[in-house]
């Protein structure tokens, strides 16, 4: 009786489940015995990296080391191979090659079967040939790459046989799979390979080998162990982020050899495979910045992300939201605003937030009337503006202060305004768009009652404490550590406590989420090490250089046209890591400021996600709501339009980006957030509480690009053109465009 009176009293629980974690297509489930080892495998490798990472920032805190944990802390590099040997070994298991056939169908033993597990004796065989290799270092041996014993040993007893075995495993892989719970000798056998490339590089670069990379003195094996390895990490990207990075992967791959060959400012100097692949699996490719990140920031975010889950809170985000906004007309697609937005920004992938608010909010926005696309089309622009929502922005600002050396909180704070103006343009937008459809609020029947949602306010304190630590001077690691623990400490204030078992279970959760974005960014800096080795960057430069000689604009827009190619299809992090090593470089030559121009390339790294033809988060949202993709994608880049405008005020008016005094600062907030509301006006027909016509609308978007431009004659100029254009609708009331059909009003 009691606790139907408390339901009651609080509301129907609009939001569950929007913490579960989505299933993919390709991804087994494990029963039984078979759960619980890869449940222990996942959840040790997630918190092997919380440890590793407070060992380490203890360390370079107090110079102390931790006797309960003497490994710790890691050398880099050595800690960067395990990070990706353990998600080669997470993937490779919990990830088919391809989707799952009929139950039944695959079962019994296959030839193919047969050929995987006699593979498994050259990957045995190359691994123990490594940890032999291990064995006489450490007995004091002195490697010398240029040995003939020496190398003969890596080619016949660890290289070739590696390579036999890895391209065993992925081809097999491709031609055989088994049911759901079942793990096929293929990808056991690519695990193998992962772990023996991890156990001879640490081995090498555990010598003064490790300076000989990229030289003709290097050993053979570091080459034929990093084609192995790359060949390993794109095939996972490939079983969990699909074909578009591998498709530009590859081609960056194959520039390499036949930049040579080709004319003009492509032309690249002839490079020997082994001097390339000595030198991709280094910091100055696979284990550079991308890698940095993903071994850091970024899975001690996702540990952090995994506590919030694993203590509902974001089921309590969306409540909140529902309770906040859904009264307001279109008031599903509000909440999509603010619960996506907030999501986003923990999670780090636009289309995974869509799956997992979107479940919720696109039924409820077409059930109270948004057409199919457009419900899409705003849970797509909302998810991906989380990525530009300080302070995590779905970790991209810890990678660009990995690439810029901008300090964080510098990151973080220049991110406020363009996120305002991004998420108010969605707000008008999509307001405009219920008062055209003459749309109003959920009732209040329907929804949680905001009073019972502040009484549990509390549940903000996690993210509270993320901020003000990061702000207080904390490491990103130290403060990462203190959110999450205090995650779980706010648990014990809900029904969801977090013992003993829900901690393990967060972990293991960690563990699975981390594996995407691992590989992704491992594969990122496959592109990054092509980048830096063929010296392309540089010569894209040059182009920008010459263009700008023509026209900064027509610079600026080229600029973000090959960032948003580079970004069509692939996570934000990888589509940031690529562009920024290929365009930024070349805007900061035009004379940008640094921040300013790593801001431009990666706000439109971010909104890729949502510009047609290639839009993840769009085509993510059209499965949800059943519409057309296309024409989902279409509609979130108008409702997102103002993301393609911001970058361009950045360079116009460095005081978006809080370079300035205060007046200026403000003063460019408020007439940027008028202007993308006259944007929002022009662009949905909508103004004054009518629906506007042709040349109203033309007017509202002149006066818009006069707002945003931010001088202060362009200001008065479109303050000028808006009274006027007021003045017009409100006494006037011109028949609006045909395809505006208005159902209602305010």
């Amino acid at each position: 009786m009691t606790d139907q009176h408390s339901v009651d009293a609080q509301g129907p629980i609009v939001a569950e489940g929007v913490d579960d974690e989505p299933v993919e297509s390709n991804r087994r489930l494990f029963t039984g015995r078979s759960y619980m080892v890869m449940a222990a495998i996942s959840a040790i490798y997630a918190f092997f990296h919380v440890a590793a990472l407070n060992g380490m920032s203890i360390y370079e805190w107090t110079g102390l080391r931790i006797p309960l944990l003497p490994t710790f802390p890691m050398e880099t590099w050595n800690f960067r191979i395990v990070h990706i040997a353990g998600a080669l070994i997470l993937g490779f298991t919990l990830y088919s090659a391809r989707r799952f056939p009929e139950e039944g169908s695959t079962s019994g033993w296959h030839p193919l079967d047969i050929l995987s597990l006699a593979a498994l004796l050259p990957a045995l065989y190359s691994l123990w040939t490594a940890w032999g290799i291990a064995s006489q270092i450490a007995g004091g041996a002195q490697w010398n790459g240029m040995s003939p014993e020496f190398k003969n040993l890596e080619i016949y007893h660890y290289g070739l046989p590696l390579l036999a075995a890895t391209a065993i495993g992925i081809v097999v892989g491709w031609l055989r799979t088994r049911e759901r719970g079942q793990v096929t000798p293929a990808d056991i056998l690519l695990s193998l390979c992962g772990i023996s490339v991890a156990v001879y590089l640490i081995t090498i670069y555990g010598t003064l080998m490790r300076n000989s990379t990229g030289t003709p003195f290097a050993p053979i094996g570091i080459s034929l162990a990093a084609v192995a390895g790359v060949a390993l990490i794109m095939e996972l990207t490939r079983r969990v982020a699909g074909l578009a990075l591998i498709v530009i992967a590859g081609i960056f791959l194959i520039y390499v050899f036949t930049g040579d060959m080709l004319p003009g400012f492509l032309n690249a100097p002839n490079i020997q495979w082994t001097r390339f692949f000595s030198q991709v699996y280094t910091d100055a490719g696979i284990l550079g910045p991308t890698t940095a990140v993903s071994s850091t920031y970024i899975i001690l975010f996702i540990v952090f992300a995994a506590f919030l889950q694993a203590s509902k809170v974001g089921d309590y985000f969306v409540n909140f939201a529902f309770a906040a906004a859904g009264r307001s007309r279109g008031g599903p697609a509000k909440v999509a605003i603010f619960a996506s937005g907030l999501m986003g920004m923990i999670n780090g992938t636009s289309a995974g937030n869509v799956v997992a608010t979107g479940s919720l909010t696109i039924p409820l926005m077409k059930k109270v009337g948004y057409p199919a696309r457009t419900a899409g089309a705003v849970e797509a622009a909302a998810s991906t503006g989380g990525q530009i929502m300080p302070p995590i922005m779905g970790a991209g600002a810890f990678i660009m202060a990995e690439i810029t050396g901008i300090p964080y909180t510098d990151i973080a704070i220049a991110a406020i305004i363009p996120a305002v103006l991004y998420f108010v343009s969605i707000y008008f937008m999509v307001d405009f768009e219920a008062a055209k459809l003459g749309m109003r609020g959920m009732r209040s029947d329907e929804l949680p009652k905001l009073r019972e949602m502040m009484r549990r306010v509390f549940l903000f304190i996690p993210i509270i404490i993320l901020i003000y630590a990061l702000f207080m001077g904390y490491s990103v690691i130290r403060a990462g550590t203190l959110a999450t623990a205090a995650a779980a400490v706010v648990s014990w204030l809900t029904p969801y406590r977090m013992g003993l078992r829900s901690i393990v279970k967060a972990f293991e959760l960690a563990g699975i989420m981390s594996i995407q974005i691992i590989a992704v960014c491992a594969c990122a800096g496959i592109i990054v090490g092509v980048i830096s080795l063929t010296g392309v960057g540089a010569r894209f430069s040059s182009v920008l250089l010459g263009l700008a000689e023509a026209s900064q604009f027509l610079a600026l827009f080229f600029a973000m046209c090959i960032a948003i190619l580079l970004g069509m299809g692939m996570p934000t992090t990888a589509a940031y890591a690529v562009a920024a090593s290929v365009v930024a470089p070349g805007l900061v030559q035009l004379g940008i400021p640094l921040l300013t121009a790593h801001f431009f390339v990666f706000y439109f790294a971010v909104v890729s996600a949502i510009t047609p033809p290639v839009a993840l988060a769009s085509y993510a949202a059209a499965g949800i709501s059943g519409a057309n993709p296309m024409e989902t994608s279409v509609a979130s880049f108008k409702i997102g339009i103002s993301a393609f405008i911001v970058p361009f005020m950045f360079f116009y008016n460095g005081a978006i980006l809080m370079d300035g005094t205060w007046f200026e600062v403000i003063r460019a907030g408020v007439t940027a957030i008028f202007g993308v509301y006259l944007l929002s006006s022009g662009m949905q027909g909508w103004f004054a509480g009518s629906g506007a016509a042709w040349f109203i609308r033309l007017g509202l978007i002149i006066g818009a690009l006069c707002m945003i431009a931010g001088g202060l004659m362009t200001d008065l100029i479109g303050i000028a053109v808006a009274a006027a254009l007021y003045a017009i609708q409100w006494k006037f009331r011109p028949a609006p465009d045909a395809q505006i059909a208005v159902r209602g009003s305010d």
